[in-house]
């Protein structure tokens, strides 16, 4: 590299202003300046100000106006591909400078599955929190797909989720396994049946979860596989949803068998679930990050008590039958 090169690589560095990097990425993740300026506490005249400075600094729109609000251009997306980066960079930056603090401190950006927050985590996380009180933990349910494309982004530090495979780049690691069962009410024809094959269900009305959700990938799938589909007459997108429609009469459905022991009070004996015998509804939950060693030692302290908490959920079962 010549010294012209890198004279015009420093005074790059020094022309892009970091403030307004995160006020672009707030544009882009709310799809509007007023919204933007509304989070970040600032005018909406000085958001679209600074936006204006950056894209003469780079010598490229970066965002399509318009009356609904904005869209990136091509260059927009790429810049908010590096920009999330330099960002995430940062807060790594400051997350490996904190260990030199007195005591653990940080904030770690949490996105999960559905199954995992309301299976495991508000007992995981509520530990947690009486151990770490200083550690800040801003947790969001997404579906798995949406989990892995935000911790890659740099959007989450890590992810919580069911994979399908473990062909992705992201790095996982073990957390917890849970079972789906299907759900009918309990004067239904498959209740108290036992173990049954997915495809034995495919007969009656089923109440299915959003057509992304990893559960109803699996069981579409189950489906084809069989060569049938699934007769399915309503979406809904939470768990207590889908119990209150099979309750109701619409539908059976399939759901984590933990997940709806815990509900059960709320629908009593109104309801029962019958086991599968189908491999793919034995499923196991996984930790993701970008890199699990280049974390915010917060974010690694969570990392360990979420394994060692689920190690120990592990070993349950085999200490009672001892």
């Amino acid at each position: 590299m010549n010294p012209s090169e890198r004279t015009s690589e420093r005074s790059f560095a020094r022309r892009i202003d970091l403030t307004s990097l995160q006020l672009f990425v707030a544009v882009c993740e709310l799809g509007s300046i007023g919204r933007a300026a509304e989070r970040e506490f600032i005018a909406a005249s000085a958001v679209s100000k600074r936006l204006s400075d950056l894209e003469a600094t780079l010598n490229t729109p970066l965002l399509y106006r318009h009356t609904r609000g904005v869209d990136l251009t091509p260059a927009g997306e790429s810049l908010l591909h590096h920009a999330r980066s330099v960002l995430y960079s940062l807060e790594k930056m400051q997350g490996e400078l904190s260990e030199y603090a007195d005591g653990v401190r940080g904030h770690v950006r949490v996105h999960a599955n559905i199954s995992a927050i309301v299976q495991f985590l508000p007992e995981d996380l509520g530990a947690f929190r009486r151990d770490h009180e200083a550690i800040k933990i801003d947790l969001e349910e997404h579906l798995s797909s949406e989990v892995l494309r935000a911790v890659q982004e740099g959007a989450s530090d890590l992810g919580i989720c069911h994979l399908a495979d473990h062909d992705s780049e992201l790095q996982s690691l073990p957390y917890r396994h849970d079972h789906l069962v299907l759900i009918v009410p309990a004067g239904h024809a498959l209740a108290g049946t036992g173990p049954i094959e997915f495809v034995d269900s495919l007969e009656y009305d089923h109440v299915g979860l959003h057509t992304n959700s990893s559960i109803y990938v699996a069981t579409r799938q189950a489906a084809l596989d069989a060569g049938r589909t699934i007769k399915l007459r309503i979406h809904v997108t939470g768990l207590d949803a889908m119990c209150r429609m099979i309750e109701n009469g619409l539908g059976i459905g399939v759901m984590p068998g933990q997940a709806f022991d815990l509900m059960r009070g709320g629908v009593g004996r109104r309801l029962t679930s019958v086991a599968l015998k189908d491999a793919w509804s034995q499923r196991e939950i996984r930790l993701v990050a970008r890199d699990f060693s280049t974390l915010p030692v917060a974010a690694r302290t969570l990392v360990q008590h979420l394994q060692a908490s689920g190690e120990a959920a592990a070993r349950e079962p085999a200490e009672l039958t001892a």
